[in-house]
C-alpha cells in the first residue's frame, strides 16, 4: 500500500486497546479523526489508541478513472457486486490485517483490537475482521456491505477464530449511495452463514453518521475493550 502514513491517536493512558478505523472512498484518515477527538473530549477510551489508515490514491471506474483515495477500485454502483476489483481488495485485506499484526507485534492482545469503518471502509474491515487469521476484540460496518460473496467463505481461516466476535452495522434507511437493502442483505448473510451481527436501522439518514448510531458504536466498543486499569487495581 502506498498511501500517505496512518494518522494515530495515542492512548492517553497505559495502551492496551487498538481501533482501527476506515475512511470511505475518496475520503482520508483526517476525515474520522473527529472520532477519536470526540471520545477524548469526553475522556472515553482512555486505554486506546486509534488508527486512522489513509487508502492510496487509485483510478476509480465509476468516477470516469479519476484518481481518489480507494480500498479498491468500484465499476458500478448499480450493482456493488459487478465486475468487484478483486486484487484490489485482497491488496487491501492483507494491509488491515498487517496493521493488526503490528499491533500485537507491540504487545496488544488481537482480542483487543477492534477493526471498522464507513461505506468503502466498512466494506473492507467486514472482509478483514471475518477473514482474519487472530481472533479480534470486535468489527463494525457503518453504511457497508458485503465484498466478494462468492468467494468470502472460502477465505475464512479453517478454525474461523471470529466466528463469535461480535459484528455491529449500522446503515441509515435513505443512503442514496451504498444502499440500506445491501446492508441488510449483509447482515442477513453473514447470520445465515453463522456469525454473531447487531444490525441497526438509521431512520431518515441518507449516505453519512449519526449521532445516534455513534452512540451506539460507543456503547459496542465499551463492551469489547473496556478499559483493563481499573480492574487491575481493584
Amino acid at each position: 500500500m502506498s498511501g500517505p502514513a496512518a494518522l494515530v491517536v495515542p492512548a492517553l493512558k497505559r495502551h492496551t486497546a487498538t481501533v482501527i478505523v476506515a475512511h470511505g472512498l475518496g475520503d482520508s484518515g483526517a476525515g474520522w479523526i473527529w472520532l477519536a477527538e470526540n471520545w477524548r473530549r469526553r475522556n472515553k477510551f482512555e486505554e486506546v489508541q486509534f488508527i486512522f489508515p489513509n487508502a492510496p490514491q487509485i483510478p476509480i471506474t465509476l468516477n470516469f478513472g479519476m484518481r481518489m483515495p480507494g480500498w479498491y477500485d468500484i465499476m458500478s454502483l448499480s450493482d456493488i457486486a459487478q465486475r468487484e476489483d478483486e486484487p484490489g481488495i485482497i491488496r487491501s485485506r492483507n494491509y488491515f490485517h498487517e496493521v493488526i499484526n503490528q499491533e500485537m507485534a507491540k504487545g496488544i492482545p488481537s482480542e483487543r483490537i477492534v477493526i471498522g469503518g464507513f461505506s468503502q471502509g466498512g466494506a473492507i474491515s467486514l472482509l478483514a475482521g471475518i477473514t482474519c487469521p487472530h481472533k479480534l476484540g470486535g468489527i463494525f460496518g457503518l453504511s457497508s456491505y458485503l465484498l466478494l460473496q462468492g468467494r468470502i467463505k472460502d477465505m475464512v481461516p479453517a478454525q474461523n477464530p471470529n466466528k463469535d466476535t461480535p459484528i455491529f452495522m449500522g446503515h441509515g434507511d435513505a443512503d442514496q449511495v451504498v444502499r440500506y437493502e445491501w446492508g441488510k442483505r449483509t447482515a442477513e448473510k453473514l447470520k445465515e452463514w453463522g456469525w454473531n451481527v447487531d444490525f441497526r436501522t438509521y431512520h431518515n439518514l441518507p449516505h453519512s453518521a449519526d449521532p445516534v448510531e455513534i452512540d451506539h458504536l460507543e456503547q459496542y466498543l465499551n463492551q469489547r475493550i473496556p478499559p483493563l486499569e481499573k480492574e487491575q487495581t481493584l
